[in-house]
């Protein structure tokens, strides 16, 4: 007698099993939603639509930060758009990274300028302006003669620097060479010395605000080192400021 009631309540406490969770496991088995395409959407408004679908919202950053992402934009997803998935599944939000990495500057002198653009692209630098010096030997046309930002300052993701990169060219025959001297890197004033020397004049000065170089410093001049120009010819000048406009 006990062992039939005994199996009376196995039955029974199966029965209640299958019913409360084997059964909803199995009925919720079988649906499905498609994950919503989120991307370039704010993550708010992202974790809004993820959650009318049915999902959960899960926040990842991107492995580099990337200086032209906005911040707070999803950048990417998983599972992908179009996914067919169950309800309650997460959805991983890609986000820009929200701190700027700091790197040493590369020595780039010597390098082809394609060779030093990717040694940049790959701490995330941006090259600002090439300008092109003559050079007399032609085994230095296309290479790195100068950088704005000196090798081994550390610098952040972001930051951009101006290369002058070497052009063979032949002076032409009966030309009186005057010669642009190179006034990078010098403060304002010792720059404008240098360039009244050469018999040269100091023409626009632009000025460029940075918070890493040292304010007055030189950082870019018109035309270009070692040009050839005529007496008189005025140089542009471009110099850091520290003070925002």
């Amino acid at each position: 007698m006990n062992k039939v009631w005994i199996r009376v309540l196995l039955v029974f406490v199966g029965l209640i099993v299958f019913d409360r969770f084997i059964l909803p496991l199995y009925t919720s088995s079988g649906r499905e939603t498609t994950v919503p395409d989120v991307r370039n959407l704010q993550y708010e408004e992202a974790v809004r639509v993820l959650k009318r679908s049915g999902l959960q919202a899960q926040k990842s950053y991107n492995f580099r930060y990337l200086p032209d992402a906005a911040a707070n934009v999803v950048l990417d997803q998983v599972p992908a758009a179009t996914s067919t998935v169950k309800p309650g599944r997460n959805v991983y939000l890609v986000l820009n990274r929200l701190d700027k990495p700091v790197y040493p500057m590369p020595e780039l002198g010597g390098r082809s300028e394609t060779e030093a653009r990717q040694a940049l692209s790959r701490i995330g630098m941006v090259v600002d302006e090439v300008q092109f010096r003559a050079v007399s030997s032609a085994d230095e046309e296309g290479r790195v003669l100068s950088q704005s930002v000196p090798p081994n300052v550390m610098v952040k993701t972001g930051s951009a620097v101006s290369l002058i990169v070497g052009k063979y060219e032949v002076e032409p025959e009966g030309m009186k060479r005057v010669v642009v001297p190179e006034v990078l890197g010098m403060s304002l004033d010792q720059a404008r010395g240098t360039i009244i020397q050469q018999g040269l004049t100091v023409g626009k000065i632009t000025w460029e605000y940075s918070s890493l170089l040292v304010p007055n410093t030189v950082i870019g001049q018109k035309p270009v080192v070692s040009s050839f120009v005529a007496a008189g010819q005025s140089i542009d000048l471009t110099v850091v400021t520290n003070e925002k406009k």
